[in-house]
């Protein structure tokens, strides 16, 4: 017989060559809060981020106020050598669904997340609440490496943190601080 073997797929052959997952090219950077216009009639996304303990997991509610929407979903980010490159699984949810998954042990982060245009393209502008408030970081993502290695940030962004883990959601939702570095 000449077929190959079905292979059986895992966490090896996902984030080598994902099947089911997406690679996320994405880039982060600190806000110079002094310098950012203000959002004024921005588009906005209230976020509920909970990172479920011993996991790489996100349960994320979306809500959007102006067109009286929520959105629930499951995210998983696979560990990988570059974070700007990041093989990514999501599904949408029920409101049961998303109830029953919020049951789980997790580490939780709220945010406003604006949605601004600038030079041509969408930028997320994450503004924290809580225990993270003062915290903003803007992100873009593109459509492969060489759009993201091009990409300009708005003058109003700092220091880049894309590969930082200590930005990662994740780690602020278990430290909830920001960190000072």
């Amino acid at each position: 017989m000449s077929a190959a073997l079905p292979e059986i797929r895992g966490l090896d052959t996902e984030t080598g060559e994902p099947k089911y997952a997406r690679v996320e090219y994405e880039r982060r950077w600190l806000v110079d809060r002094a310098a950012r216009p203000p959002v004024g009639e921005a588009y906005m996304t209230q976020i509920e981020d909970r990172y479920i303990d011993g996991t790489r997991m996100r349960l994320r509610r979306m809500s959007r106020p102006d067109l009286n929407e929520i959105k629930w979903k499951l995210t998983k980010k696979y560990a990988c050598e570059e974070a700007c490159a990041r093989p990514i699984v999501t599904t949408y949810l029920t409101e049961p669904e998303y109830d029953l998954l919020r049951q789980l042990p997790a580490h939780a982060v709220a945010k406003r997340r604006y949605h601004l245009p600038f030079e041509g393209r969408w930028w997320s502008l994450d503004v924290f609440e809580d225990a993270l408030e003062g915290l903003e970081l803007i992100e873009c993502e593109a459509d492969n490496r060489a759009s993201l290695a091009a990409l300009i940030p708005p003058p109003w962004a700092g220091r880049e943190i894309t590969d930082m883990d200590q930005w990662q959601g994740g780690a602020l939702a278990a430290t909830q601080a920001i960190p000072e570095d």
